[in-house]
């Protein structure tokens, strides 16, 4: 399945069907092209959808079922591939596969041991686990995965960076000699968890709510005394815009802090909040 140039081909009929519908959606969506092939659909024209460099995959528990039975004679002169999953080792379909993977002996869950249960359980078990060793034998990542998941929370997931939502306008910027009446009140109308002491092309350092209660706590009665300078924290953690949101989720939780400088020291170019980040 690796190596092959083509697309896995899944079949089958009835539950088996349902089941390696949501295979062949799981390969392909994890970088293994393939498409479902009704077997009915297969044997009144549908035939022409495989090629020489595809790889069928069979599902059916008895092995027998004739649909896909009917399909052997084409694979084989077409000297096509085929990977079964059966519970019957002794079976027309296992006999004639080029690898068979077998379920084993197992009773369905249903009561009258007749509605496919266990066996619908098993096989999308199966069909998970050679999607995880082809994902593992492409080197399938996260920016791989990306590409086929442009919408949804996935894609956001993968794909936003930090200059989808970072603020830019407005910054609440403060002077090193800023009171620390004008820092309460940048810091409550930037709305951006933080005061900036400096300017867009000069960061000197930030301030934040954590900052002031460290400062409360040290300078007691002078607090209300005390300048910008006295209370910021130097050195700044910046993030470029660049930076996957995930990322930088990632940062502020590991660092413990609500707000990053996007940017860098020379130039700012705004701030982003873990509250802005919603994955």
């Amino acid at each position: 399945m690796l190596h092959i140039k083509g697309k896995v081909v899944v079949t089958g009929i009835g539950k088996s069907g349902h089941i390696g519908r949501k295979i062949s959606a799981s390969f392909a969506s994890t970088g293994t092209p393939s498409f479902f092939l009704h077997p009915s659909e297969a044997i009144h024209g549908d035939l022409g959808m495989l090629s020489k460099d595809d790889l069928v995959l069979a599902i059916a528990n008895s092995g027998e079922t004739a649909e896909i039975i009917k399909l052997l004679p084409f694979i084989k002169e077409e000297e096509i591939p085929l990977l079964s999953i059966s519970s019957k080792v002794n079976s027309t379909l296992a006999q004639h596969s080029t690898v068979h993977l077998n379920m084993g002996d197992f009773e369905e869950a249903c009561p009258l041991n007749l509605a496919p249960t266990t066996s619908s359980m098993l096989t999308l078990a199966i069909g998970d686990a050679l999607m995880i060793a082809l994902m593992s034998g492409k080197g399938i990542n996260e920016a791989n995965f990306a590409k086929l998941h442009p919408g949804g929370n996935i894609g956001r997931r993968l794909l936003d960076v930090v200059s989808d939502v970072m603020k830019s306008d407005d910054l609440p910027f403060v002077e090193a000699n800023s009171t620390i009446e004008e820092v309460i009140y940048k810091i409550n109308s930037g709305r951006c968890g933080l005061a900036i002491v400096g300017s867009k092309t000069n960061v000197e350092g930030v301030i934040t709510d954590g900052d002031l209660r460290r400062s409360i706590n040290n300078s007691k009665e002078h607090f209300f005394s005390l300048e910008s300078k006295d209370v910021m924290t130097v050195k700044p953690k910046f993030i470029s815009k660049s930076t996957k949101l995930i990322d930088a989720k990632h940062i502020m939780n590991s660092k413990k802090i609500t707000s990053l400088l996007v940017g860098d020291v020379s130039f700012l170019e705004g701030v982003i909040q873990l509250h802005d980040i919603n994955l």
